[in-house]
């Protein structure tokens, strides 16, 4: 089969290109933004890419086109697609009919820790043998890449490992993309308020989330944080297969916890400890995703210890606390964190890992939420723990200062990155850490400081 990909340069859209290739497909793609490394990534698969949407692509043929969710109605390519007819599908739909049809999925949803969890699940199958396949919205360190078809099993349905974004489809396709995935197992990790520029309100987040859940067969399992009472919602309204919870901070019968540090700590179903983590992540929210990890590889075959002992050898993510150099005395980290929970949990990682160290906390509110200011109020709650803090503003249609002025002193603002930069050489000291947090590129910020520190 011939498919051709619009939006082929983006996370998913590049996972699968990759993994089609692999199944034996020919893949060609455009976007309008092709440029390294996504590009340097799929020409290297031997994927032809093209700049832009125009409609002489048609030319190309091909047996289907899979239209990505950041095309909509008025892109010249979508309209000629329409007006002729030709046989069109969004990437979930095409993986789910193509790949995960034979496959047993596993399902890694939540507003947070998709893709480390995701990650994590990906190791703990590999290191017990499984092979799996995987599509994941990040790097993973001990595979170098984000997306593999993954090996066949005679014996056993393989196992695929997704990430289950709630985000909506494609423009024809307002359902979220996990409806598509129809997983065996199952991970709710965490529910909060996000993707302003199309949910209304937690509520509509929920719907979606339950849609999930009524997928997942009776023979499924479902994982699922003790902690969220979003997601206790979403049982209320219905649930069919088995359950297993996990996260607890007291005991609960049957469900997994942690006792101890989340560098090191116990794994404890009920009072039976059944296994041990050690390993180099800080964080609560580490400890939780490696719990849901592990329950879920253990509904495929891989007991709680061997699980747990896998993770010894996980390396994380890229940009999930990534330390991309230092300079000065001063090291500077990146981290993906763009929603005040994720800001404030990343910061608490650190903290951990610093010690008394000062913390310099950079953000960019670079997502369609955060651009909306519908979080604007929770900034200084989510940066609280890092000793200064530095924000970009960009037209947003709120003022970022406003929003961190009960942080008085501690925060700074300015309107472009060459000025962030400045004040933050300004004010740092040798021995300082500084945490870079946005899910873009953030205008190089990363190197343009540490060039900075340098002099």
């Amino acid at each position: 089969m011939h498919i051709h990909i619009l939006g082929i340069c983006g996370t998913f859209m590049g996972g699968l290109a990759a993994i089609a290739r692999e199944a034996g497909h020919r893949v060609t793609g455009c976007d309008a933004n092709v440029y390294p490394p996504m590009s340097d990534q799929l020409r290297s698969l031997g994927i032809e890419l093209i700049e832009g949407f125009g409609a002489d692509q048609m030319a190309l043929a091909p047996d289907q086109w899979v239209i990505g969710n950041v095309v909509s109605r008025g892109n010249p390519l979508v309209e000629a697609i329409l007006d002729a007819g030709a046989p069109y599908t969004s990437g979930p739909q095409w993986l789910a009919e193509q790949v995960l049809a034979t496959r047993h999925v596993l399902a890694v949803a939540g507003t947070h820790g998709k893709t480390g969890t995701s990650a994590m699940l990906a190791w703990v199958l590999e290191q017990a043998g499984l092979q799996p396949g995987f599509l994941i919205g990040g790097v993973p360190l001990n595979f170098g890449i984000s997306a593999r078809l993954g090996g066949n099993n005679a014996h056993r349905r393989p196992c695929f490992v997704i990430e289950a974004d709630e985000y909506d489809t494609a423009f024809f396709d307002k359902r979220s993309k996990f409806v598509h995935y129809r997983p065996r197992t199952a991970i709710l990790n965490n529910l909060e308020f996000d993707h302003a520029d199309i949910f209304a309100d937690l509520g509509a987040i929920e719907t979606q989330f339950h849609h999930l859940v009524r997928t997942v067969p009776s023979s499924g399992r479902l994982i699922v944080n003790s902690r969220e009472a979003a997601l206790d919602r979403v049982l209320a309204q219905g649930c069919w297969s088995e359950l297993q919870r996990f996260g607890a901070r007291k005991e609960e019968p049957g469900a997994l916890r942690a006792r101890g540090e989340p560098h090191a700590f116990d794994v404890l179903r009920g009072s039976l400890k059944v296994g041990r983590v050690e390993w180099q992540l800080q964080g609560e929210h580490n400890q939780l995703n490696a719990l849901a990890a592990i329950a879920a590889a253990e509904h495929v075959g891989v007991a709680p210890d061997v699980a747990a002992a896998a993770l010894a050898g996980f390396r994380n993510v890229r940009r999930r606390l990534e330390l991309r150099g230092e300079a000065g005395g001063v090291k500077v980290y990146d981290d993906f964190a763009h929603h005040p929970t994720a800001m404030r949990t990343t910061i608490n990682g650190l903290r951990r890992k610093a010690g008394l160290a000062r913390i310099l906390a950079v953000f960019e509110p670079r997502t369609n939420t955060m651009k909306r200011g519908s979080m604007s109020a929770l900034l200084p709650w989510a940066l609280e723990e890092a000793d200064l803090a530095f924000c970009l503003q960009g037209n947003y249609g709120w003022s970022a200062a406003e929003a961190l002025a009960p942080l008085g002193a501690q925060a700074s603002v300015a309107d472009s990155v060459d000025k962030l930069v400045a004040a933050i050489a300004r004010a740092v000291r040798p021995g300082d850490q500084v945490l870079v947090m946005s899910n873009g590129a953030f205008g190089g910020i990363h190197a343009k400081l540490l060039a900075a520190l340098a002099h």
